[in-house]
């Protein structure tokens, strides 16, 4: 894996886990 693909791998983690964090608790993101 390059840096790049690393990078990316946790930026894609960390939008799914806001995404998710989003959904579970709505009042927190409005």
């Amino acid at each position: 894996m390059t840096a790049f693909d690393i990078v990316a791998t946790i930026l894609a983690v960390a939008a799914i886990c806001y995404l998710l964090a989003a959904l579970v608790r709505p009042e927190r993101f409005s």
